[in-house]
């Protein structure tokens, strides 16, 4: 009997092992990123309660990026572009969107305020790299990094940031946490590839010539309605 049994859990071990997912590499680091996309989970915990999504990511610097939110059962709930100064909250089943500023749109994703080059930054790592190549200040950020260099937290004014865990021995993080004054939460990378091509128009804004502009509270209530 009991030889059954440690077969039993020996096969169940071995099942489960065989069941998780490859740990994520990026080795080597080319050394010019063009183009940053993968998935991801997040968790933001706030007054309204805890809210949890994924999202994959596709960001073609220094003034591209697309994000979309899907539910449950994979269907996109929303979508970000951001694409040559322009920003846009998108609704594909509703067929309508909010044209906002950049950190708008993006704080009405995370739960705070941060341009395109500075999600960027939170996801890579490679907060100065990015800051030399396409001339956009830390807007007082600081930070502090481990024996290699590599940036652990970060903070500006009330928003505080923290890397839990790394892609291996890359700057890109794994798992990030982040702080507000009215917000806290996860970010949990799934997957990410490093300048693989893409669709052509993947970041065109022509929906709009057949969708319709709303406000941010329609937006809302049409959100609130979808879940």
């Amino acid at each position: 009997m009991r030889k059954a049994q440690t077969f039993v859990i020996c096969f169940v071990l071995a099942v489960l092992a065989c069941c998780q997912p490859p740990p994520l590499s990026l080795s080597p680091i080319p050394s010019q990123i063009d183009r940053m996309e993968g998935h991801a989970s997040l968790v933001i915990s706030g007054d309204q309660g805890t809210a949890r999504s994924k999202f994959s990511f596709l960001f073609e610097l220094p003034d591209r990026g697309r994000i979309d939110v899907t539910g449950a059962l994979g269907r996109v709930l929303y979508r970000i572009v951001i694409h040559e100064g322009e920003a846009y909250f998108v609704v594909p089943s509703k067929k309508v969107y909010w044209k906002g500023q950049e950190e708008e749109i993006i704080d009405k994703f995370m739960g705070f305020r941060l341009s395109l080059t500075e999600m960027i930054n939170l996801l890579s790592g490679n907060w100065r790299e990015l800051e030399m190549l396409h001339n956009e200040g830390l807007r007082d950020w600081s930070f502090a990094e481990d024996q290699d260099g590599r940036i652990i937290s970060g903070q500006r004014e009330d928003l505080w940031f923290s890397v839990e865990e790394f892609i291996g021995d890359t700057p890109f993080a794994r798992r990030l946490r982040f702080k507000h004054p009215e917000s806290t939460g996860q970010v949990k990378v799934l997957s990410v590839d490093l300048n693989r091509p893409i669709k052509p128009n993947v970041f065109s804004t022509k929906f709009i010539e057949k969708y319709q502009p709303k406000t941010w509270a329609e937006i809302q209530e049409l959100l609130n309605h979808a879940h």
